[in-house]
């Protein structure tokens, strides 16, 4: 049996600060999204790794790569976030 990984991304708006939790499957499915419907890169999300993925290391190199990823989605959007970014990152919870 192998342990789910949820990562845990910091998000911030203005004034507004909040976390999400996601498994890497939850970005995937995002970036299939955006590839498809937005065009942006498909080399863009950090590859998913096989052998050792849920070593102590691993998980922080990947939480930051995947926090890198979704910096760089919101300066590809700049004004408007995708929809499905947008529910991804929570914000219609948090930004009015």
């Amino acid at each position: 049996i192998s342990s789910l990984q949820v990562y845990i991304i910091q998000v911030s708006v203005g004034n507004h600060q909040w976390t999400v939790k996601h498994r890497y499957s939850d970005f995937h499915d995002l970036h299939e999204k955006l590839v498809s419907e937005k065009k942006i890169d498909k080399n863009l999300l950090p590859p998913k790794k096989i052998i050792g993925k849920n070593s102590k290391s691993l998980v922080e190199k990947r939480q930051k790569e995947l926090e890198i990823y979704l910096q760089t989605l919101l300066i590809k959007f700049p004004v408007t976030a995708p929809k499905i970014l947008s529910h991804f990152l929570h914000f219609h919870l948090y930004v009015s």
